[in-house]
């Protein structure tokens, strides 16, 4: 069966909006709070479901109330979540975002993600599925599941966010490495920032590649993104949006992605559709809640 299956974490997002974030030991009044299910992994699995293809989350949630919301919203929006485990005694993910002016600040308390393994995912890859990950689980059991994975054909993509030191072995099983400007400077040592030439990112995308993924897409923001293959170089530009809250707008590139790469789009297709989508989602408050429908990145396509 053709599917989307997402290995990563799930949180409660508490999402402070206020005029601007305080100065530290400073306190600001008058904000707003809206509790949202989220989570790198989750988020994923919301927007590659929206989008069309079957998908399936392996993860790991507290046997709190949170967990339970997030199991309840995810089986709403038609994500299959037998492979989600029950963490006895641990509390769920929990993520703290401050969304001042557009933009946002987040700190997570990873709670019952930390105890994911591999041991939690019994499916078996199939040739036909796309397997994604992220940093926001043990890297350990991040490697396994994704060299299983490309061992039994699937296609494999890693949004390496939030950057962390990982395993040497693990982008040898990576077809697509997804990063942005932060994590990929974190992740080569070279500097890239709103200002950098795209010769300056394709060198690292490909200096990302030397160490074994197939194909590196770098996610740029409003400048849109880039797709560097052992064959090419492609940029793609930035789609217009109406800025709100540009919390989840990386997971749902990825999802979107991911959804495409699913039904046999290339890389480069994949993500000019997924720089539409994750447009569109940044319309609209929170991570899960904003990512956008197939019928909406299609009316804004034809629009374009």
């Amino acid at each position: 069966m053709t599917r989307v299956v997402v290995c990563g974490s799930l949180n409660m997002d508490v999402v402070v909006q206020s005029a601007r974030r305080p100065l530290p030991g400073e306190t600001v009044l008058d904000a707003e709070v809206a509790f949202l299910p989220g989570g790198k992994g989750l988020n994923q699995a919301i927007a590659a479901a929206r989008l069309g293809p079957p998908t399936s989350i392996f993860g790991a949630v507290g046997d709190d109330a949170f967990g339970n919301t997030l199991r309840g919203f995810l089986a709403d929006n038609n994500v299959d979540t037998l492979g989600l485990h029950v963490v006895t005694g641990q509390a769920s993910g929990l993520a703290l975002i401050q969304v001042a002016q557009g933009d946002n600040a987040i700190t997570v308390a990873s709670g019952a993600n930390r105890y994911f393994s591999e041991i939690m995912v019994s499916a078996e890859p199939r040739p036909s599925e796309v397997w994604v990950a992220q940093f926001e689980t043990p890297l350990e059991a991040t490697r396994i599941i994704m060299r299983k994975a490309r061992q039994a054909g699937a296609r494999t993509v890693l949004n390496m966010a939030p950057f962390q030191s990982y395993p040497a072995a693990l982008l040898k099983s990576i077809d697509v490495a997804v990063l942005n400007e932060i994590e990929l400077t974190q992740a080569t040592d070279i500097t890239i920032g709103t200002s950098s030439a795209l010769s300056t990112v394709v060198e690292a995308c490909h200096k990302l590649r030397a160490k074994g993924a197939r194909a590196v897409v770098a996610t740029l923001g409003p400048r849109g993104a880039v797709v560097v293959t052992a064959e090419s170089a492609t940029a793609i530009p930035g789609a217009k949006a109406d800025v709100i809250d540009t919390t989840g707008a990386g997971d749902c590139f990825i999802g979107a992605f991911a959804a495409r790469l699913v039904v046999g789009a290339t890389p480069v297709e994949a993500a000019q559709y997924a720089n539409v989508a994750a447009a569109r989602s940044v319309e609209r408050l929170g991570a899960a809640p904003s990512m956008p429908t197939a019928k909406e990145v299609a009316a804004r396509l034809a629009s374009a």
